[in-house]
């Protein structure tokens, strides 16, 4: 049988910067528990599934009604291991109990803060025959590239090699966008393909303010705490 939309919350326990960050109370919650929120919003025939190494995932499954598919494996939980191997692990998992999606939609739970209109509005276009990637960018505002540096044996150097230093304000820049972290959505069979979670035609999703606070330091959780006062 094949559904529509496989939503992975990859949840490793461990982590360097903010130490178990995926399963710590914020405004009385679990930062997980905020991802799992809007993946239950999304509407159709959409699979949860949580991976993650942690002794507590089957408790929050069972806590949101979500299969329990059990735990990832140590091999696959480092902080070197690429989030495309996890993917790939658990749609293959899957595959073996004859599992089949069409889409993947990958929300990280250190990106708590998501708007379900852009989720839906994404799932829409990925539905068009011309799209096989849709993925959440910001602008990168005054981190422009033509702004930026690089040390070489002690001396400074324009990143983008330049005639001039480029010392236009901000906004006759050109626009530049960065993965913002909030959504990765793709055609599962054309990331088997490309062994990529973004490949082929890629539609953006513009995201602003706190959609784009990524939790990887004590800074950006006392950023997302602050929103709630």
């Amino acid at each position: 049988m094949i559904k529509d939309i496989l939503c992975i919350i990859p949840a490793r326990k461990n982590s360097k910067g903010v130490k178990n960050k995926n399963f710590l109370k914020v405004n009385g919650k679990m930062l997980i528990q905020y991802t799992i929120d809007i993946a239950k919003k999304i509407e159709g025939k959409t699979e949860i599934l949580i991976s993650s190494d942690s002794e507590k995932t089957e408790k929050i499954c069972k806590k949101n009604n979500i299969k329990f598919y059990g735990k990832r494996p140590a091999s696959l939980s480092g902080d070197r291991i690429e989030t495309i191997e996890v993917i790939k692990y658990e749609i293959k998992k899957l595959l073996k109990q004859k599992r089949k999606f069409k889409y993947l939609l990958l929300l990280q739970p250190t990106c708590p803060v998501r708007d379900i209109k852009k989720i839906k509005f994404a799932l829409k276009k990925i539905r068009s025959k011309k799209i096989d990637s849709v993925v959440s960018v910001c602008n990168v505002n005054q981190y422009h590239p033509l702004r930026m540096k690089k040390i070489i044996k002690g001396k400074l150097i324009n990143f983008i090699k330049q005639k001039k230093e480029n010392m236009k304000p901000r906004q006759k820049l050109p626009k530049i966008y960065i993965r913002s972290g909030s959504i990765y959505l793709t055609k599962i069979e054309k990331l088997l393909k490309s062994n990529s979670i973004v490949s082929g035609n890629v539609y953006p999703i513009i995201t602003k303010d706190l959609e784009n606070i990524n939790i990887d330091t004590i800074n950006d959780l006392n950023q997302f705490k602050q929103s709630f006062n």
